[in-house]
């Protein structure tokens, strides 16, 4: 009988991140050729299938670390990172979905400037994640990680203007106000994410060097 390969929780977490930024490019293009909330409903079933893919992998990440006798380091950390990495597809499937629950008219500029902040989050997480299984020499893996915390302070930023320009100058439809003022508070959770599995890795680099 062959023995059973090693599962390989670096390359998860790469499938993860790969699922993430293939959400955030469905997302800028749902936004840049979007016409009406009615036609929603197909990149929202292929943003379901990318984040039902992110949870199959998850399942094996758990499955493995729960049986496996040498994982490359602690249990909690590695079930705690992809948890993390799949709640940024979660976080980027639900903005999708409630741009089409609520049935959303318009797409404002800085929607557009949100979702190509989360494509550049995403992406780098990527790339951290690429580099992420030579962490303890990888001098470019921890300036992502920098990288990671510098796009959460700008998404902040991006909030508190797309908020204000929402409540002060594109304020005369109120179910306006009302819808786009969620939508960005699950933008900005989208890019919290990122940095939330980049903190992950950081603390996993320091238990482990």
């Amino acid at each position: 009988m062959a023995k059973k390969s090693k599962y390989n929780y670096f390359k998860g977490f790469e499938k993860l991140t790969g699922l993430a930024v293939k959400e955030s490019e469905l997302l800028i293009e749902s936004l840049e050729t979007f016409e009406h909330a009615s036609r929603l409903s197909e990149p929202m079933e292929r943003m379901h299938a990318f984040e039902n893919a992110g949870d199959d992998i998850n399942h094996d990440v758990f499955e493995s670390a729960a049986t496996d006798f040498m994982p490359p380091f602690d249990r909690e950390d590695i079930v705690q990172l992809a948890q993390a990495l799949d709640d940024v597809l979660d976080y980027i499937d639900d903005v999708l979905g409630h741009m089409q629950v609520y049935a959303i008219r318009t797409v404002p500029e800085n929607a557009m400037k949100f979702a190509h902040l989360i494509k550049k989050s995403c992406s780098t997480l990527n790339d951290a994640m690429e580099a992420f299984h030579s962490f303890k020499k990888n001098k470019k893996f921890r300036n992502l990680l920098v990288d990671l915390n510098s796009y959460e302070e700008e998404a902040d930023a991006l909030y508190k203007e797309a908020m204000l320009h929402l409540h002060t100058v594109d304020n005369s439809d109120v179910m306006h106000v009302l819808v786009w003022s969620r939508i960005y508070e699950r933008m900005e959770k989208c890019c919290d994410a990122t940095e939330h599995a980049a903190d992950i890795c950081s603390t996993i680099m320091l238990k482990n060097m």
